[in-house]
């Protein structure tokens, strides 16, 4: 149960940090306003010209430190619970074979040496003789 709450928690913060990247504007914009681009405008907004700066990143830094929290959250959750195992302890894998495991050869099964389903490939006396 406190596992399925922390996972939703953890998507809900991974989905809140993609947003607040793509917001964010990058270093290039501010030398850009800087010298008179933007129209004017850009540097009227709702937190002021580097308030939005600082509040986006401020809130992403909370946010990822927030997704380190409960990625580590999780793995020490599962590592921790009843029943789990890894996979590679769960595997079991043979080496050793014994005579009486592998079957015999007999003229049934036995791979054929010289005969073909597959006819030859012509040689270039036939090929100059196809061409004539």
């Amino acid at each position: 149960m406190l596992s399925n709450i922390l996972l939703v928690f953890h998507l809900i913060i991974a989905v809140a940090i993609v947003a607040l990247v793509l917001l964010q504007q990058g270093k290039g914009a501010d030398a850009g306003a800087a010298f008179g681009g933007g129209g004017g405008g850009s540097s009227q907004s709702l937190f002021g010209a580097a308030g939005s700066a600082n509040f986006l990143s401020r809130t992403t830094s909370i946010m990822v430190t927030a997704f380190f929290i409960t990625s580590l959250s999780l793995a020490y959750t599962y590592s921790r619970q009843d029943g789990s195992s890894s996979v590679i302890s769960g595997s079991v894998v043979d080496t050793e074979y014994n005579a009486a495991d592998v079957p015999p050869v007999s003229e049934d099964n036995a791979v054929p040496t010289q005969e073909s389903d597959i006819p030859a490939a012509p040689t270039s006396e036939q090929e100059q003789e196809q061409q004539q």
